[in-house]
């Protein structure tokens, strides 16, 4: 059975640098054989935002990115780095994603950064976004700096871009393993406990 993985790109901005990287991966995970078209799924909060909770979401924006989420064995969170934080529109979703979409699925991470940086978003993701939904973040991430300049066409165009491009299907690889492996938790773990319902 094929895996489902959705990816999210967390810029708030159309046609942003991160939904580039977003589509890239993608189209990655489809030629390394690892998902086909129909269980591979791209949520672009950049063209398509969620209404900054708690307004009312009339056109059912969040319903749509539930189904897909709630389907998904794995997820990757794209977050472009805005004065060292990660984007309001990443921690927006989050107040929507609970553990029914999330919980015990596995999580890349990618920075993207028009410079140096990128680390900072992935830190405070991982400090703050996954304790009452249990997503589980990989120990690995993948930082695109420069993104301007890399991941622009199907060939690399230096050694930057040939060294992100070889890192990124090792992240994707590592993300592929631990779907295949937690899958069967699942079905063991209670997730509606009412004792349990947040973590600690």
């Amino acid at each position: 059975m094929s895996l489902k993985l959705v990816l999210v790109a967390g810029s708030s901005q159309p046609s942003s640098q991160s939904a580039k990287v977003a589509a890239y991966l993608r189209q990655r995970l489809l030629e390394l054989g690892y998902c086909t078209a129909e269980n591979l799924s791209l949520i672009d909060l950049g063209a398509t935002p969620l209404p900054l909770w708690p307004a009312e979401d009339a056109s059912g924006t969040w319903a749509n990115y539930a189904a897909l989420l709630r389907e998904a064995d794995g997820v990757v969170l794209i977050s472009p780095e805005w004065h060292g934080m990660a984007s309001p529109a990443l921690k927006n979703f989050f107040i929507y994603a609970g553990r029914r979409e999330l919980g015990h699925k596995p999580a890349l991470l990618v920075g993207v950064s028009a410079g140096l940086g990128g680390a900072y978003p992935l830190s405070e993701l991982r400090a703050s976004s996954y304790k009452n939904c249990r997503l589980c973040y990989l120990p690995e991430q993948l930082i695109v700096r420069h993104v301007g300049e890399v991941l622009n066409g199907d060939n690399a165009v230096d050694e930057p871009d040939a060294r992100i491009r070889a890192r990124a299907d090792w992240a994707l690889e590592v993300l592929v393993q631990y779907a295949q492996a937690m899958r069967p938790l699942r079905t063991t773990i209670r997730f509606d406990s009412a004792e349990f319902i947040n973590g600690m």
